[in-house]
């Protein structure tokens, strides 16, 4: 039998994962995931359009005064700004910097975590190569589904994002798979459907 990329009680973070060479199939597999990549119809509902007019002004007037060549200036200048309209039409508590353990394996820091009544997600911010992040996204959704065992939601949804570029992911937690949507979504120009899609799963 194959040995485990990650063996029991190895101590990994969250971020470990992003560093690894490994295939996702094979890191899921620890914890008795799978793997599949498709193209998703994620659920888009009725949301307020009233400000995404000013954000897309806002990108427009002020990004290219800006330079986006550090993680922390894209999530403060890019990814904020989407989560807090997000956060404005639902409600929904934002953990900025989450602590989390499940386990050795699964610990580390979520870089947000929005906690809505019924719902959570994940979204995890990223300098660069969005794949790798999407690694590091799969396990998160992992921690979080044996996390809130409890939550009777069938699916828990998560987005990794570059600032300008974000890919959303879900775990089934009945068959123990996260799936990656092939579908992105790019800042500024697809705002509205992004934040139209992270307020449907808030809400949902």
């Amino acid at each position: 039998m194959k040995e485990p990329i990650i063996p029991e009680g190895t101590s990994t973070t969250f971020a470990d994962y992003f560093k690894l060479t490994a295939d996702i199939e094979d890191i899921l597999a620890c914890f008795g995931y799978s793997y599949h990549a498709e193209i998703c119809e994620l659920p888009r509902g009725p949301f307020d359009e009233s400000r995404l007019a000013d954000i897309r002004s806002q990108f427009a007037t002020v990004l290219p005064y800006i330079a986006l060549t550090t993680e922390i200036a894209r999530r403060e200048f890019l990814i904020a700004p989407v989560l807090m309209e997000v956060v404005r039409q639902t409600h929904a508590k934002l953990k900025v910097e989450y602590p989390l353990e499940v386990e050795e394996r699964l610990k580390g820091t979520l870089d947000y975590l929005l906690r809505a009544e019924h719902n959570l997600l994940v979204v995890e911010a990223k300098q660069a190569d969005l794949q790798k992040g999407f690694i590091q996204l799969a396990v998160e959704l992992v921690a979080l589904d044996r996390w809130a065992e409890d939550s009777p939601e069938p699916r828990l949804y998560g987005a990794v994002s570059t600032g300008d570029v974000w890919k959303v992911g879900f775990v089934d937690r009945a068959e123990k798979r996260v799936v990656e949507d092939l579908n992105t979504y790019s800042v500024p120009t697809d705002v509205e459907d992004i934040v139209r899609i992270l307020v449907t799963l808030l809400k949902a």
